[in-house]
């Protein structure tokens, strides 16, 4: 099986906004955006794209008219009563506690980041790996950093220094 992580485009919101799993729209450069990203996979090899059910992943997949599957599991991070606030405006209380253990500590009534490469790593672990299958998989950083250090065997609190940028291409 030939995988094509691709996170979305860059997303419709101001900087030092903390979002996750909020359903935000793509900005104006959507589309020089995906005619670089088209550029860099062989489209026409594809039998199907798996998606985050968020619209900034949907309206990239359907770029392709290639058969979608959504799946909650490529979901970005759950950041719970955070989602939306600046991160200015989460009490200290909340956010020390999460910046010195990012990997382990849930975000009120959002998710830990293990929290979310178990069900990223439970996605994976569904696919039919024995395939000759190209398939893309259109995510956001956070589960597509936790795919390739559960892939790579690098440890979570490292996973970070694998860059991610909006519209990435990463063949493995």
């Amino acid at each position: 099986m030939e995988i094509y992580l691709v996170r979305h485009t860059t997303p419709d919101i101001k900087k030092g906004i903390c979002y996750g799993q909020s359903d935000l729209g793509v900005t104006s450069t959507f589309e020089s955006e995906v005619i670089e990203i088209h550029h860099r996979i062989p489209s026409k090899e594809i039998s199907k794209i798996y998606c985050s059910p968020l619209k900034r992943c949907k309206i990239l997949a359907e770029s392709f008219n290639i058969q979608i599957k959504i799946d909650n599991r490529l979901q970005e991070l759950n950041f719970g009563n955070w989602e939306l606030k600046t991160w200015d405006d989460i009490p200290q209380e909340e956010l020390n506690p999460w910046m010195e253990d990012f990997v382990n500590v849930k975000v009120p009534n959002g998710e830990s980041y293990v929290m979310l490469q178990e069900r990223i790593v439970e996605f994976y672990e569904s696919l039919d790996h024995s395939s000759d299958e190209k398939i893309i998989i259109v995510a956001h950083a956070g589960p597509i950093r936790a795919l390739l250090a559960y892939i790579r065997q690098i440890d979570l609190k490292d996973s970070f220094k694998i860059k991610v940028s909006y519209g990435d291409v990463i063949k493995i």
